[in-house]
C-alpha cells in the first residue's frame, strides 16, 4: 500500500500547540481544553498556518485517549478553515490504528504516527495506519531521539505516508530527504527554519510557534535576522522541556505553566 501525494496540508509554519492545563494543590493537573482551543486560535490569528495537536510538545504521552479526542475537536472548531495535524502514536499498532481512527472522526485533516522504538515491519505498520486514516494524509514523525523509532530516509518511498516531521535538526538529513524523496517535509527543529524554507521544505511544525510565531514565520520567509533572534526562544523551550517552552508562552500570553511531564 502507498500513499498519493497530493498538496501539502500547508505551506510555511505550524505550531506545535502545548497543551494548557488547570488545577493545583493536590490535585492532579487537568487538560483545559478551552484555553487550549483559545491559544491555537490566537496563534492561527497571528499568521500559524496550521495546528499539531497531541504531539511530543503537546504532551501526548500524559494525555488518555478521550482527552485527545476532546483536544481535537475543540481546536478544529476554534480554528476553521485552518489544518489540524493530529498526533496518534503508540507503543504498538493496536493503539495507533485506534488513535488514528478517533482523530479523524474527531475532525483532524491529517494524524502525525511515529513509529515504535522497536519496529520490525515499518511498511505494514504505517500501512495499517494509513488504512485506519480512511483516506486523510499520514505523516510520519522522525525523532528517535524523543519520540518512536527512526524513520530512515531510504525507506520514506516504502511507506504508505503524504508526508514527514523531521525533528532531528540534521541538516545533512533534510538535505537528503528533499533529494530523493517527493513527499510532503515539515522541520521540527527551530534552528532549520530559514534553511528549510530556502530549500524549498513544505513547512514547519515548531513548539517555538507558541511563544514566537511572528519571528518563526519571518525566519521561514529568509529573514537571518529573525532566525538568529530564535536561537534565545529555542534555547529556553528546550530547557526542562516542557517547562521552559510553557514559561515563555506564559511570559508572552499569560497561559497557565502547569504540566503532567516532569
Amino acid at each position: 500500500m502507498t500513499s498519493t501525494v497530493a498538496a501539502p496540508l500547508w505551506r510555511g509554519v505550524g505550531v506545535a500547540l502545548v497543551t494548557l492545563f488547570e488545577g493545583g494543590g493536590d490535585d492532579p493537573p487537568r487538560v483545559d481544553v478551552v484555553a487550549t482551543a483559545k491559544h491555537a486560535a490566537r496563534l492561527v490569528g497571528l499568521g500559524v498556518g496550521g495546528v499539531l495537536v497531541a504531539g511530543t510538545t503537546g504532551e501526548a504521552e500524559a494525555l488518555d485517549d478521550d482527552e485527545r479526542v476532546e483536544l481535537i475537536a475543540a481546536v478544529k472548531q476554534a480554528c476553521p478553515g485552518v489544518p489540524v495535524m493530529a498526533g496518534a502514536s503508540g507503543a504498538w499498532i493496536g493503539d495507533a490504528v485506534t488513535r488514528t481512527a478517533a482523530a479523524v472522526k474527531a475532525g483532524a485533516d491529517a494524524v502525525l504516527v511515529a513509529p515504535p522504538r522497536r519496529c520490525l515491519d515499518l511498511v505494514g505498520w504505517y500501512d495499517g495506519v494509513a488504512r485506519a486514516a480512511g483516506g486523510a494524509p499520514v505523516v510520519a514523525y522522525h525523532f528517535p531521539s524523543v519520540a518512536g523509532g527512526e524513520v530512515a530516509v531510504e525507506d520514506l518511498t516504502r511507506l504508505s505516508v503524504s508526508g514527514l516531521k523531521d525533528s532531528s535538526g540534521d541538516p545533512e538529513r533534510l538535505l537528503a530527504e528533499l533529494e530523493n524523496w517527493g513527499g510532503h517535509i515539515y522541520v521540527g527543529s527551530t534552528v532549520l527554519v530559514g534553511y528549510a524554507g530556502a530549500l524549498g521544505a513544505a513547512g514547519a511544525i515548531l513548539a517555538v510557534a507558541n511563544a514566537a510565531p511572528e519571528h518563526c514565520i519571518a525566519a521561514w520567509q529568509g529573514d537571518w535576522s529573525a532566525q538568529r533572534r530564535l536561537l534565545v526562544d529555542h534555547q529556553v523551550a528546550r530547557a526542562r522541556f516542557p517547562l521552559g517552552l510553557k514559561q515563555l508562552v506564559a511570559v508572552r500570553f499569560g497561559t497557565a505553566t502547569l504540566s503532567r511531564i516532569g
